[in-house]
């Protein structure tokens, strides 16, 4: 059945701000550049409806394979709050974002890559 899309709210975020959150949070292991590389995590450009584990080339989790979420900016603002504990068995080694403002900012960025 995979992991329901959660009830929640997500604010409306800034996308400099959220691409600037992305580069010293997120540009270590991932890219959000259309065509780019799949890193030590896989490429997130156009991860916005997107089927979870489905970027070619990467190896993912049987947590994130199985998970059955198609990324929207609620699963995004759950996830992103603490990856390990949204989907048991992930291989993101992310320990999360703790403020709400951050999130939003980083769900718009990744909102506006494809």
């Amino acid at each position: 059945m995979g992991i329901p899309e959660p009830d929640v709210t997500v604010a409306d975020g800034n996308v400099e701000k959220g691409a600037k959150i992305f580069k010293t949070k997120c540009a270590q292991c991932h890219n959000a550049d259309q065509g780019g590389k799949n890193g030590q995590g896989p490429n997130l450009w156009g991860i916005i409806g997107r089927e979870s584990g489905q970027v070619a080339g990467f190896a993912y989790s049987a947590a994130n394979k199985n998970s059955g979420i198609i990324w929207s900016d609620k699963h995004l603002e759950v996830y992103l709050q603490d990856p390990k504990k949204y989907m048991p068995g992930t291989k993101m080694v992310f320990a999360g974002l703790k403020k709400a403002e951050d999130r939003a900012d980083l769900i718009a960025f990744l909102k506006s890559r494809g």
